[in-house]
């Protein structure tokens, strides 16, 4: 009887495996430990064999699924890809970080093995059963869910909701997967990626996140909030007003209809904290909230709050922060 199996299945960019990646293999390797469980890697693409290397040194074993066609990313692919790996080894459980890309393929994936999926967890209770947390109700509670009995668990992982935890150096097998896909699996016609030029970090994988609300005025005023992410060596962010109002782009947003994120410390500045941004930023470690209104809702699920002007606060926090 081969060994039970917990499947990882890795992002990667062009400096190597994501932090997010990194996380979730923490919380595999938890996992595995109360379940009696093999930690495996997954990792998809094309001439990428130094990134399934780079799993395997902290990974006992790794399918490396290659094919020209997963070149580039594409949901319908990817999801024809691992159901055919899956339905041959036949994993216990699957667990994936909920970063754009888990949230895009892992539903179509499970709906197609015609599994259970709990997404966006924000940990786990190991005990007599695993118990598995998300945030509910915009982010005011945290349930607990448990899969029943069946073939296959899937999981989603909120990026920084583990602290990745490197463990001894090890050199995993490397098993190469040959997946059978043809041009009618791709659904996408990628014609250009254009990327940004920041040297920011990503706002999933971000430890700090200075974020505008309607309070900012104006798109000409993110500046002071540039300068002050970039003395943090942070990321800004903005709330869903200042996205309609055509300030940032989406790719910014916070909230149930944008990012959601979990950093250690959060900024908000001029955002009164309505139940969608929330839903997006409330787990974050500390938060601290810049408002002139003392009733904002933010202030309520705020660490630190400061009831005062933004244009006054925020140069002279920079400049502290610069001494």
């Amino acid at each position: 009887m081969s060994e039970k199996e917990i499947w990882v299945i890795a992002e990667y960019g062009d400096e190597g495996i994501k932090k997010s990646t990194w996380e979730v293999v923490t919380a595999a390797k938890e996992l595995a430990g109360h379940l009696k469980v093999k930690p495996v890697g997954v990792i998809l693409g094309n001439g990428i064999e130094r990134f399934a290397e780079e799993l395997s040194r902290e990974l006992e074993s790794v399918y490396f699924i290659e094919h020209p066609l997963l070149s580039k990313y594409d949901s319908n692919a990817y999801v024809s890809s691992l159901y055919s790996l899956i339905k041959d080894k036949k994993p216990d459980i699957i667990i994936v970080s909920a970063t754009f890309r888990g949230k895009d393929y892992i539903p179509m994936l499970s709906a197609k093995l015609d599994c259970g999926l709990i997404s966006d967890c924000v940990g786990f209770d190991a005990k007599d059963t695993i118990l598995f947390k998300r945030a509910v109700y915009g982010g005011r509670l945290i349930a607990t869910f448990k899969f029943e009995e069946s073939e296959l668990w899937i999981v989603t992982v909120r990026p920084r909701c583990f602290e990745y935890k490197r463990t001894e150096t090890i050199k995993g097998e490397i098993l190469q997967v040959k997946p059978v896909l043809g041009q009618q699996d791709i659904m996408t016609a990628i014609q250009e990626i254009i990327k940004e030029t920041t040297n920011r970090p990503d706002l999933s994988e971000a430890d700090i996140i200075v974020s505008g609300g309607r309070g900012m005025k104006g798109a000409e005023n993110f500046k002071l909030l540039e300068e002050m992410a970039d003395v943090l060596g942070g990321a800004v962010s903005a709330s869903r007003a200042v996205v309609d109002s055509g300030w940032l782009p989406h790719t910014y947003q916070i909230g149930q209809t944008g990012r959601v994120v979990s950093p250690m410390l959060y900024i908000a500045c001029g955002i009164s904290g309505a139940p969608q941004h929330l839903a997006g930023m409330s787990t974050s470690k500390c938060i601290v909230a810049i408002n002139k209104d003392p009733n904002a809702p933010i202030f309520k699920i705020a660490d630190y709050g400061i009831v005062d002007d933004l244009f006054k606060v925020v140069p002279v926090l920079i400049k502290e922060l610069k001494s």
